[in-house]
């Protein structure tokens, strides 16, 4: 049984506590209103002691064997299992998550400590030659510090340990500030896990609170070497520039507006299938979703029908219910934003062949044509389950409207032709693209980043060792240098 600690305690220091804040963080069901917890927020004193805390931890860290580490991380793990339906549960409660999403989820989650755990065995240095007789030049692989984190809404278990179980792995003390609407998944959760799984106290901290309450001062504050930053384009690029600002590296994964381009010689109900999969799964609340659909003019008429009756017969309500494909968008302010970008789009000549309802936080499925390049609905992330349709005449011509974004996350291409379709995908300015799949891929072993306003670095794998690590130079005069004084 999970502590109820999760639900209304940080975590600062190694111990469960409230913050020195007198403002208060409810946690709320998306679907039904239903209070999940109630935090007394973090405030700077909070994440001034997080960060002495994590500072003064890491140092014990680097005394643990690394196969001890290995361990303590595998043990993250067996602690998932055991408490699966527990954490699929919450998935539901907190995010709306369908049972489907959470089961994506957490398998995502388990593969990426796996990795992770392997870290603590990968910290390899060089020996190099010197221009000068007797020395040996020694680089040293070694953690950067204090790792701040600062996690999403949408896929919050899993996005969040994308920075904090390789942090950990590389040997960090980290922070972690948890989005205001998943206190629990993309926060406390974790915690929990980390301290069951064997952590000294104080290497990971939670802090549960607001911008509002604590500014600029999670990122600002001296300790924290990276910042790693999970959100919107327009946060991010803020943060970005207090990290660079204050000397620190930021690491961003931000948002997309991801192309799904089907040619002339795809598979057509297959392609249907992906591009369905693409956009709706979780609401479409997913960075790597498919926002923009362009299929061959020879294909537009049978894909849009065999499009629409599919999209049509996706069940929208309780997230509790397993056959629910879609639940409710994160909170009313991001059902109002779908909404209003659909009027607008419509207002400005797009036609909706299919035109769901909201109801509360439900948004149900619309499916937009004759949307131009200049719409906003065009340019900006649908993060929800709204998407357009265009037909396009030539190659050439996908890649140029492909192409027509400030964004450069995911996308996808489908053909009967691997290779054409290989020499297309190079085409688009992403940092992932796929060939007869989905947008929506992630693989604990293979970079994950985005390309333009997406995103500054890459995860996974051993990007993930590299970002959180930094080199170190010790060389070594086996004689004496010739001075010339």
């Amino acid at each position: 049984m999970l502590s109820k600690d999760i639900f209304e305690k940080q975590y600062i220091a190694g111990e469960w506590r409230d913050g020195k804040s007198t403002n208060k963080l409810i946690n709320s069901n998306p679907y039904n209103g239903e209070v999940i917890g109630t935090y007394k927020m973090a405030n700077v004193e909070d994440i001034d002691l997080a960060y002495q805390a994590a500072k003064n931890a890491k140092e014990e860290w680097d005394q643990v064997n690394p196969y001890q580490k290995r361990t303590i991380l595998e043990n993250a793990v067996n602690y998932i299992e055991a408490n699966e339906e527990e954490i699929t549960k919450i998935i539901i409660e907190e995010l709306g998550g369908t049972r489907l999403k959470a089961a994506f989820e957490i398998g995502l989650v388990k593969n990426i400590i796996k990795e992770a755990a392997t870290f603590p065995i990968r910290m390899e240095g060089k020996i190099l030659p010197s221009t000068i007789d007797d020395v040996e030049n020694r680089l040293y692989r070694i953690p950067a510090g204090v790792v701040g984190v600062i996690s999403p809404f949408n896929f919050p278990f899993f996005l969040t340990m994308k920075s904090v179980a390789p942090a950990l792995g590389a040997g960090n003390g980290v922070v972690l500030k948890p989005h205001e609407n998943t206190p629990v998944m993309g926060g406390t959760l974790i915690a929990k896990i980390f301290e069951e799984a064997g952590i000294p106290k104080g290497l990971l901290n939670v802090v549960v609170t607001d911008i509002s309450e604590i500014g600029d001062s999670f990122v600002e504050h001296p300790i924290p070497r990276i910042i790693s930053f999970t959100g919107s384009t327009k946060v991010g690029s803020h943060i970005g520039q207090l990290a660079i600002q204050n000397f620190k590296k930021p690491l961003l994964e931000l948002g997309g507006n991801s192309p799904f381009i089907v040619l002339d010689d795809a598979d057509l109900d297959y392609a249907v299938n992906a591009a369905v999969f693409s956009r709706f799964t979780h609401q479409g609340q997913i960075c790597m979703s498919a926002n923009r659909v362009f299929v061959h003019r020879s294909l537009y008429d049978a894909f849009l029908t065999k499009f629409v009756d599919k999209v049509s017969q996706l069940k929208v309500g309780d997230p509790q219910d397993p056959s629910t494909i879609i639940g409710p968008v994160i909170n009313e302010r991001q059902a109002k934003g779908l909404n209003d970008l659909i009027d607008s789009a419509i207002a400005e000549g797009a036609k909706a062949i299919l035109k769901g309802n909201t109801v509360g936080n439900l948004v149900e499925p619309t499916v937009l044509i004759n949307v131009t390049r200049d719409m906003k609905v065009a340019q900006e992330e649908l993060f929800g389950p709204v998407i357009s349709i265009t037909p396009f005449d030539t190659e050439e011509e996908a890649i140029r409207m492909a192409n027509d974004t400030k964004f450069g996350l995911s996308g996808a291409v489908h053909t009967s032709n691997i290779e054409r379709g290989v020499q297309f995908a190079k085409k688009v300015h992403t940092g992932m693209i796929h060939v007869n799949d989905i947008t929506i891929n992630d693989e604990p072993i293979v970079a994950f980043g985005g390309e333009k306003q997406s995103g500054i670095g890459r995860l996974n794998g051993e990007w993930s060792l590299e970002e959180f690590t930094t080199l170190k130079w010790i060389a070594v005069n086996f004689g004496k240098r010739i001075l010339p004084y």
